[in-house]
């Protein structure tokens, strides 16, 4: 079996594309064989800055034979019908074998496809390959039609064996297939021939090329943190960097600078955004100050003096950039530090569209500052202080630093803050209140931080809900799911009790008073008389009827129009949160229907009553007892609900032990009188293990009675008391959680 080889090799692929690249041309070329019927052992692609390379083990020497049967048309249909079935399959009348068929006889034609030659496969599938290259920017150059990005200069394409090697015959606009390549740009000596990927790799590496981009990787971050070690120093781990610096060298030489004194006093952050951003450089720290010192570079040739002029041009040019952020520094503090402070910068967002539905930066502020006021007693946190935090945290948007490196957002509003003189609360929250971005970033746990950084998502998902910009299929441009995500686990992870509703209606409120104030409608002050009764009556119907009962005459068609939509809006935006629940509890290992049978309690608004709750019921099922309980009850469930049915009535009145005959019958009905005064306790104290725990010890009594009782019994009274029993077994098994919707 012979074993391919592939390299395109061209001008620098840019490094961002570079694994894409190679990870499709594998997949093309590989699927494209298989489906030519060419099998393989195995395959590994590679790239680097100037080529594209695949190594293919094992491959069958040539197709198989396939001989596949087609049933033609009847027997007995029109001439032109045979015609065209002889066309397709390229044999002759005497070649087909009548076959009786359902509707009577019909042709049937044997074709078979003779097996063809690897080389010949390859070609066709590497010019397809090629032709239809998946890059995300492409350029077409001198006069063919092929389209890379960037030109392609040479196509090597060879099938080896213990014989040899062969070069597929194969030309693309010019450039014809061959068993060539060159190595480094400046330090190799130009092309040369191999014979397998063995002798390819190591003739690569001869000529200053390492063709695996996880060895350049392994090798930079060696030789770096070698460099650093031998100085008592670390390299700040980047592995995104990593992985780009990587892509634009074939020949990684490690070099260690120095960063002039002057800018040692820059914060961390700004040092290695700046070198990180502009120069592609590796942070070097002091383990003990945790300051910047010094940085790495990656050269992509060897020099006779040892990198020492590629040094001192990389530190000029880092001196330069550097300026240019200790100017802004200098300059961000000056006015963080000034008389007015931070609120400069607030000042100036009232010039900043957030949405042209939803006004300005400043006036989301001034909502976010007023919704972390009411959270802050949730979250143990000060009113006062959550409010000040909210009014600054976004302030450095507004910053020549965070203007320059948007991505310091949030961390150059905690320097800012502290230099400023607001408390460290107040800073921390600057920085914290994004978070959490993504599934595994650390979530805050300082009061303050929590308070706003709920504030602002649940701002951000109120806003998008009241303009109807909600996430539609797999769009969701504004990463509302992630916000929603973001609330549940700063919920959750910090054991927040509060219910949802609220928070919604009065931001959802505040939302429609900046749009009637940006339409000029005097329906605003109404409304915001209506914000400031949710707070007394919790939620949004309440205070709306509270406000409309104290005017005199008719009120505001659009505050009428309120009191019904803001709760339509505030409902669906919980189901929104109940389905990133759903997903959330489902990675931890709880199921969609004990998640639904606990969404259906009431209270499902406070999320960490229903995890507690989910998380309580989900236990208790995978438990013998848990499940034996939960086909006692759908029994029950069922006997009764089709007796309701039947009869029409609702049999919920209450049993009498007095009638009931068997010694089981009276066991379940002192039973469930226990359970009854032992589950309420615990379900109101939340002790939802507790309840259930309790519940299990029902098992035994109702399936003893099910053994030994027949609930339609002949005595109607008797009947009707027994299912009154069932729906007293009902109703303590759903006080727990809806067991209705859980399967099994």
């Amino acid at each position: 079996m012979p074993d391919l080889l592939i390299e395109l090799f061209s001008e620098e692929i840019p490094a961002r594309m570079q694994s894409r690249a190679s990870a499709d041309l594998k997949r093309l070329v590989t699927d494209g064989l298989v489906d030519a019927g060419l099998t393989y052992a195995s395959a590994g692609a590679f790239s680097t800055p100037r080529r594209l390379a695949l190594s293919v083990d094992g491959l069958l020497a040539e197709s198989p034979t396939v001989r596949e049967e087609r049933k033609g048309p009847r027997t007995d249909a029109p001439e032109k019908a045979l015609e065209g079935f002889l066309r397709a399959t390229g044999l002759t009348k005497d070649k087909l074998e009548a076959r009786d068929d359902k509707k009577g006889q019909v042709w049937f034609a044997a074709v078979e496809k003779p097996g063809r030659p690897a080389a010949e496969i390859v070609a066709e599938v590497l010019e397809t390959a090629i032709r239809n290259f998946p890059w995300p920017k492409s350029m077409r150059w001198g006069s063919g039609n092929l389209k890379w990005v960037r030109p392609l200069h040479s196509i090597l394409c060879i099938l080896s064996n213990e014989a040899g090697a062969d070069v597929v015959p194969l030309e693309i606009d010019g450039i014809k297939a061959g068993d060539t390549t060159e190595g480094h740009r400046f330090m190799g000596k130009g092309r040369f021939a191999v014979s397998s990927f063995e002798d390819y790799e190591k003739k690569l590496k001869a000529a200053n090329v390492i063709l695996s981009a996880e060895e350049r990787a392994d090798h930079i971050w060696a030789e770096a943190t070698n460099q650093a070690f031998a100085l008592g120093l670390e390299v700040v781990e980047d592995s995104a960097l990593l992985a780009e610096v990587a892509g634009l060298v074939e020949w990684p030489v490690v070099l260690m600078g120095e960063i002039a004194e002057d800018f040692l006093d820059l914060p961390p952050e700004v040092l290695q955004t700046s070198m990180r951003e502009h120069q592609k450089f590796f942070s070097v720290k002091d383990p003990k100050s945790e300051k910047i010192v010094r940085f790495v570079t990656v050269a992509n040739r060897e020099t006779a003096d040892h990198g020492t002029t590629i040094l001192a041009g990389n530190q000029k040019v880092l001196s330069a950039r550097l300026s240019d952020a200790k100017f802004f520094w200098e300059n961000d503090l000056r006015v963080a530090k000034s008389k007015a402070g931070m609120a400069t910068w607030t000042d100036a967002l009232e010039n900043v569209t957030f949405h042209n539905l939803l006004g300005t930066q400043a006036e989301r502020i001034k909502r976010i500052a007023a919704l972390a006021r009411e959270i802050a007693p949730f979250v143990a946190a000060d009113p006062k202080l959550a409010e000040k935090a909210a009014y600054v945290a976004k302030a450095d948007l507004s910053s020549e630093m965070v203007y320059e490196f948007p991505e310091l957002q949030g961390l150059m509003g905690r320097y800012y803050a502290a230099a400023a003189g607001l408390s460290e609360a107040v800073a921390n929250a600057c920085e914290a209140h994004y978070s959490p971005l993504g599934p595994s970033d650390d979530v805050p746990t300082e009061p303050v931080s929590v308070a706003v950084a709920l504030a602002d998502k649940l701002d951000t998902l109120t806003g998008f809900w009241a303009i109807d910009e909600k996430p539609t299929g797999s769009k969701d441009p504004f990463a509302l799911r992630r916000a929603a995500l973001g609330v549940i686990r700063l919920i959750l992870e910090n054991n927040v009790r509060l219910s949802c509703d609220r928070f919604f209606d009065s931001q959802l409120l505040r939302h429609e008073i900046a749009k009637d104030r940006m339409n000029g409608s005097k329906s605003a002050v109404l409304l915001n008389d209506m914000l400031g009764e949710i707070a007394e009556h919790g939620v949004f119907g309440a205070a709306a009827r509270a406000v409309l009962d104290k005017l005199e005459g008719d009120a505001p068609e659009e505050v009428l129009l309120m009191e019904t939509q803001l709760p339509d809006r505030s409902i669906n935006l919980l189901a929104f949160f109940h389905d990133r629940l759903k997903v959330f509890l489902r990675d931890k290992g709880v199921r969609h229907d004990v998640i639904d049978a606990c969404l259906a309690m009431p209270g499902n608004d406070d999320l960490s009553l229903l995890v507690k709750r989910a998380e309580a019921l989900s236990d208790f099922l995978k438990t013998d007892d848990g499940e034996n309980l939960l086909q006692g009850f759908k029994r029950a469930n069922n006997i009764l609900s089709q007796a309701e049915e039947k009869d029409g009535v609702e049999y919920s009145y209450g049993a009498d032990a007095k009638f009931a005959e068997s010694g089981e019958e009276k066991a379940l009905f002192a039973a469930l009188e226990t359970a009854e005064n032992d589950i309420a306790p615990a379900i109101k104290a939340e002790d939802f293990a507790g309840a259930m725990h309790v519940m299990a010890a029902l098992r035994g009594p109702i399936d003893a009675f099910f053994e030994a009782v027949q609930v339609n019994a002949e005595s109607e009274i008797v009947r009707r008391n027994r299912l009154n029993l069932l729906y007293q077994i009902r109703s303590i098994c759903m006080s727990v959680a809806d067991l209705t919707k859980v399967e099994g």
